[in-house]
């Protein structure tokens, strides 16, 4: 299993339907099939990519294949990801200046955002 195997496998928006589906419990093959609108032999083949990448295990249940999520190979792409997200929080908390200002106010407010000296001024119409 390597990083480009991992990446590779969830590219394709099929597999990432399956993963989501394994998170909740695992399921047969022909239930995955069927939740994600996939033929029988389609659906195998997604399988066999997640399997081999790592990201799924397979038992055999008498005669159905049953599919899970291994959760090792869920832990790198976490671990991996980990410096992005802080990245994402970090930027979130701290956004520029100009992030605020290309809203459209000159103060780093939006336009439908109003502050005390707005609230005090008097309406012309009265």
């Amino acid at each position: 299993m390597s990083d480009a195997s991992l990446w590779t496998a969830l590219a394709d928006p099929h597999r990432r339907a399956i993963v989501a589906l394994l998170l909740e419990r695992p399921r047969p093959v022909g239930e995955i099939g069927e939740a994600c609108g996939l033929s029988q032999p389609s659906t195998s083949k997604h399988l066999r990519v997640l399997r081999d990448a790592g990201l799924v295990r397979v038992r055999q249940d008498a005669q159905r294949r049953v599919y899970a999520l291994d959760p090792v190979p869920i832990a790198a792409l976490d671990a991996w990801l980990a410096p992005y997200r802080e990245l994402w929080n970090r930027s979130l908390d701290n956004p520029p200046r100009s992030a605020s200002l290309a809203r459209g106010h000159p103060h780093g407010r939006r336009l439908d955002e109003t502050s005390d000296d707005d609230a005090r001024k008097p309406d012309p119409k009265d």
